[in-house]
C-alpha cells in the first residue's frame, strides 16, 4: 500500500536538517531546502538547482509541495484584483489586491468558508469546511505580491487578513503564516505593515497579547449596543460587548498599540445618534481609530447603506471626542471583491 507523501513545508528547519542526517547527508542541505520553500516560494523540487538530481529525487520521494493555485483572476474597473485561489484538495478561497497611489494591500482568507454567521457577510452564508493551513495563507500574499510587481511595478506593501473566515478561530495558523512572512528567511516583511481583522474573540485577543504579536488589530464592530449587534452578528450572544471590552482593555493595557475598529452604517440598523454616542462610550478606555466602511449589497436588500447625513453625524461626532475616524470607499465591487462580498461567485 502506497504510503501516502507529507507535505514538506509542514517541517520546520531544524526537521529539514534532521531528515538529511538521518539519509546521511549533511545537514545544510536542509537549509537549502528550506530557503527554496520560503524565500524563494519554490512549487516544486526540479527548481531547486543548487541541490544534485539525487538530492531533488530523493525529496520528490518522501514529500509534495501542495502549493496554490491561482484558478481565476478577475480585475476591477479601479485596479482591484480577485484571485479565486484552488487548494491543494480542490477547494476554492479567494484573495484580493487593492491598489492605491503609494501602496498595494493584500486582502487574504484564513478559513475555507468561515465559522461566524454575520448576517450582512456573503462568506457567512457559506459553511466552513476547513481552516487554511500556514503555507496556504503564505501562498496567497506570494501571489498577490507577483501581481502588485507585474501589474503595478512594485512589491506588496500591507496585508489585511480580512478575507474569508475569522482568523482568530484558526489562530495558530494565521500566526505560523505571519511568522513566515515577517521571517527574514521568509518573505521579510514588517508585522507593522499587517493587520489582523477580527470580529470579536475575546479570549483569542488576550491569547494575542500575551503572545506579544507585533501586528495591527482591527475589530469588526458594527455596533456597540448588545441587541443590535446580536442581531446582525448573532455570535455577539456568546462573545458580548462586556466581555469583547475587557478584552481589548487588556490588549491595550500589554501593548499599548491603538485599536481599529470597522463599522458599517445601515440605514434603520445603527444610523441613529443613540448608535454613535454608544460607539464614542465604547472607543473611549484606549486610542482607537474608526474606519466607516461603504457597505457592499449581497443581494437580499435587508441591509441598505445609510445616508451620508448618518455618516456625517458619526464623523462629526467622533472627532469632536478625540478619536480618529476615517470614511473608507470600497474597491473592487464590479468583480464582488470589496468587504463582504467573498463568497466564490464567479
Amino acid at each position: 500500500m502506497e504510503t501516502k507523501k507529507k507535505d514538506i513545508r509542514a517541517l520546520t528547519k531544524e526537521q529539514l536538517r534532521g531528515f538529511f542526517t538521518d539519509q546521511g547527508d549533511k545537514a545544510f542541505r536542509g537549509n537549502q531546502v528550506y530557503e527554496w520553500l520560503w524565500q524563494k516560494s519554490a512549487h516544486s523540487f526540479d527548481v531547486m538547482t543548487n541541490l544534485s538530481k539525487d538530492t531533488r529525487k530523493l525529496l520528490e520521494e518522501f514529500f509534495v509541495i501542495n502549493h496554490i493555485r491561482v484558478d481565476q483572476m478577475q480585475r476591477s474597473k479601479d485596479g482591484t484584483i480577485k484571485n479565486a485561489v484552488r487548494l491543494h484538495d480542490g477547494l476554492v478561497v479567494e484573495s484580493v489586491l487593492i491598489p492605491t497611489a503609494n501602496r498595494t494591500t493584500a486582502c487574504v482568507s484564513s478559513q475555507v468558508g468561515c465559522s461566524l454567521d454575520c448576517k450582512f457577510c456573503a462568506t457567512a452564508r457559506l459553511k466552513r469546511m476547513r481552516n487554511l493551513n500556514p503555507d496556504e495563507i503564505y501562498d496567497q500574499v506570494v501571489a498577490i505580491d507577483n501581481e502588485s510587481r507585474l501589474y503595478f511595478d512594485r512589491p506588496l506593501s500591507n496585508i489585511v487578513f480580512m478575507g474569508m473566515g475569522e482568523p482568530l478561530m484558526n489562530y495558530n495558523n494565521v500566526l505560523k503564516a505571519i511568522d513566515k512572512i515577517t521571517s527574514p528567511t521568509g518573505l521579510g516583511m514588517s508585522p507593522r505593515r499587517i493587520t489582523v481583522s477580527t470580529s470579536g474573540v475575546p479570549k483569542m485577543i488576550k491569547k494575542m497579547a500575551d503572545d506579544g504579536v507585533r501586528f495591527n488589530l482591527a475589530v469588526s464592530l458594527h455596533s456597540a449596543i448588545d441587541e443590535i449587534r446580536t442581531s446582525i452578528m448573532p455570535f455577539n450572544a456568546t462573545f458580548t460587548l462586556t466581555d469583547l471590552r475587557e478584552s481589548l482593555q487588556y490588549w491595550y493595557a500589554r501593548t499599548k498599540s491603538r485599536i481599529t475598529y470597522e463599522y458599517v452604517v445601515w440605514e434603520g440598523i445603527n444610523d441613529t445618534q443613540k448608535d454613535v454616542d454608544a460607539l464614542v462610550d465604547f472607543c473611549k478606555f484606549a486610542p482607537s481609530k474608526v474606519n466607516l466602511i461603504e457597505y457592499n449589497p449581497i443581494d437580499d436588500g435587508k441591509f441598505r447603506q445609510a445616508s451620508n447625513a448618518a455618516l456625517e453625524r458619526y464623523v462629526d461626532t467622533l472627532e469632536q471626542n478625540g478619536i480618529v475616524v476615517t470614511v473608507r470607499r470600497s474597491r473592487g465591487k464590479d468583480i464582488d471583491a470589496a468587504c463582504g462580498q467573498l463568497a466564490n461567485k464567479r
